[in-house]
């Protein structure tokens, strides 16, 4: 199975550096995982709403650039919302076990920038996912979101971790 990260901007922090590579070498005994990171845009002190949500398009055209390349035959798209659905780690593994039986071989998590998803981003993903109602840096959503993947699939081969 292949697990790509889909998100605006680099990280910074060597802290967030260090455990999202943890997390990846932890994860590739189970699925091989690329972080695709599209250019972020400079959100401007005081920016209007129409200047957001500009901002928001722009980054969102590269990020579905990036999914008209990979196409979508075999690849399942979670958006990561905050008015998305609530999964719990024993039902996100499920999801993952169900899409890899139904044929499913590349999952593909979007994480939006400092301003969040474009609309029409949102509206290609075939899942929304919501991982709390409370706002999250999107470096930080980085390495949350590869310690669920990780803990999913421990879960899903029924090793040690989940408690």
């Amino acid at each position: 199975m292949k697990i790509t990260i889909l998100c605006a901007g680099k990280i910074k922090e060597k802290y967030f550096e260090d455990g999202i590579a943890e997390y990846v070498k932890r994860l590739s005994r189970y699925a091989t995982v690329e972080i695709k990171q599209v250019q972020d845009e400079k959100t401007p002190d005081n920016a209007s709403a129409a200047e957001e949500e500009k901002i928001k398009q722009v980054e969102g055209l590269r990020m579905l650039d990036f999914l008209k390349k990979v196409g979508r035959n075999d690849s399942f798209v979670f958006a990561l919302v905050i008015k998305g659905k609530e999964l719990d780690s024993v039902e996100l593994s499920e999801k993952i076990s169900t899409l890899a039986l139904s044929g499913k071989s590349h999952i593909i998590f979007i994480i939006g920038g400092s301003l969040g998803l474009s609309d029409e981003v949102i509206a290609e993903a075939d899942f929304k996912l919501s991982f709390s109602k409370m706002t999250f840096p999107h470096q930080l959503m980085r390495l949350v979101l590869l310690e669920q993947v990780y803990r999913a699939f421990r879960i899903r081969m029924g090793e040690p971790y989940h408690k």
